[in-house]
């Protein structure tokens, strides 16, 4: 993404509008809940672009404020989203309330304890701050000394400004939660984190779709250009925009990390998976796991048919992620195009070859689809 392109392009564009849904949010977050009961306790929640009248991120947390023991909740809007283009309840009965303001600028939203006597937190309970100085963009310096101020981000943030809002995590060294795109594995800002162990995928397993509130302008589109069931569903009378791809990203324990992929003997998977036989011998002409023409490494077409007895390099679809072990695999690199100019896979012996498109794994003349370059660990 070019280095120029700024939140309102990215707010403008249609594809980005996605809302996650409630049950979403609280699935994956029960998840790490229920391996750490600690992980949230005492910690600050920074929900960044999330404004509690439409954010489900924020109804979520406050709803949730005691039982995970946290110690604040910051929620900040961004003053060109489709939310805001509405007057939220919180601003039209809080004395800060500037009409002015309203469509121009950011707003700042806090939730620390019980301020209407009811006996309990929840979203009763969140407090307008008043406006920001600017629109609420996340690189702001004023939403920078909110983010240094917590202890934890989570949010959906705009598709479109991925990779600057992982830098913008990381520079601040804060531990997160944030859907992305699957996509986001290959980019060189992504990658690399993934490959030292400092972000991984999260709870939610990656042959699921999810589903998004999304603006009305986009559900019309969807309705008259888009197939139902392919690229929309419609849910409780409401068309929710359907992303096949999307994920979450974490440096957080949820458990998964620690379950190790059950793997049989080469002989066996062969001998076994009639599947994988039929695709060795049509796409490959090989009854073995094939070697790439250009890397030191053997092709497998399926997760599910990595040998436990090859201690060599293996070339796997990327799907692998959903079950990545880090005490039973290393990740040596990424064999997809352009991956050598991004030095994804400079370890890993290559010969170039010109169909590879700058790094694709190529077997028998044939180039696959982007594969890990895995290696199993010493047990």
């Amino acid at each position: 993404m070019a280095g120029n392109t700024t939140l309102t392009e990215a707010k403008n564009n249609k594809f980005d509008e996605f809302y996650t849904r409630y049950t979403d949010i609280e699935e994956e977050m029960n998840a790490y809940y229920e391996y750490n009961h600690d992980v949230f306790r005492g910690k600050t929640i920074l929900l960044p672009c999330d404004d509690p009248e439409w954010s489900n991120f924020t109804k979520y947390f406050a709803s949730n404020f005691s039982r995970f023991g946290l110690k604040k909740l910051i929620s900040t809007s961004y003053a060109k989203s489709a939310g805001s283009e509405q007057l939220s309840l919180f601003e039209k009965n809080s004395p800060f309330y500037n009409v002015k303001k309203h469509k121009t600028h950011g707003k700042l939203f806090t939730l620390t304890h019980d301020t209407d006597n009811s006996g309990q937190i929840d979203t009763d309970d969140i407090e307008f701050r008043g406006y920001l100085k600017g629109d609420g963009d996340f690189r702001s310096e004023e939403v920078k000394k909110l983010r240094d101020e917590a202890d934890l981000i989570i949010t959906n943030p705009p598709f479109s400004l991925f990779r600057e809002f992982v830098a913008w995590v990381f520079e601040a060294h804060k531990d997160f939660i944030i859907l992305g795109t699957f996509n986001n594995v290959a980019y060189k800002e992504v990658f690399p984190l993934i490959k030292s162990n400092k972000m991984w995928l999260g709870y939610r397993k990656l042959n699921r779709d999810m589903y998004f509130s999304v603006t009305d302008a986009y559900k019309q589109h969807l309705v008259k250009e888009k197939k139902e069931s392919s690229a929309y569903k419609i849910i409780d009378d409401t068309v929710m925009g359907r992303l096949a791809n999307a994920c979450w990203y974490t440096d957080l324990d949820n458990g998964r990390l620690h379950e190790s992929m059950q793997l049989d003997t080469e002989a066996n998977n062969l001998k076994f998976n009639k599947k994988l036989k039929r695709v060795l011998k049509k796409k490959f002409n090989t009854d073995t796991y094939p070697k790439y023409d250009n890397y030191d490494a053997i092709e497998i077409p399926y997760v599910d048919s990595i040998p436990s007895d090859y201690s060599g390099v293996m070339g796997v679809p990327v799907s692998f992620l959903g079950k990545y072990n880090p005490q039973q695999f290393s990740i040596e690199g990424m064999a997809a195009g352009n991956t050598r100019l991004n030095k994804f896979n400079y370890k890993v012996p290559y010969s170039p070859m010109k169909i590879d498109r700058g790094g694709c794994g190529v077997v028998n003349g044939v180039r696959v689809y982007s594969r890990l370059l895995i290696r199993k660990r010493e047990q």
